[in-house]
């Protein structure tokens, strides 16, 4: 098991990868939006909430329906809530 991290160029090999053995194909994969709500949450609520929220968008798009739509919709809500996050102060 190597603990080199894989190099931007390599994403589309493991995301096909993943996606194949997930049983998934991966041009349902909208990789740019799903990005863009993990950095989103990354820089406006914490850095352990993306791959947390996004494993939630997932979830979302699949009882929505599952379509790209919805998987654009999910991202798009996630990023929102993310930009105007402004937690009460305890």
């Amino acid at each position: 098991m190597s603990s080199t991290p894989l190099p931007p160029e390599a994403l589309d090999e493991w995301l096909t990868a993943l996606a194949d053995r997930l049983q998934l194909d991966p041009a349902d994969v909208p990789v740019g939006d799903l990005l863009d709500a993990a950095r989103d949450i990354a820089h406006n609520v914490a850095r352990p909430a993306a791959p947390l929220s996004t494993f939630l968008i997932g979830l979302a798009a699949a009882k929505n329906g599952g379509t790209g739509a919805d998987i654009e919709a999910a991202c798009a809500a996630a990023s929102e809530l993310a930009r105007d996050w402004a937690p009460e102060k305890l």
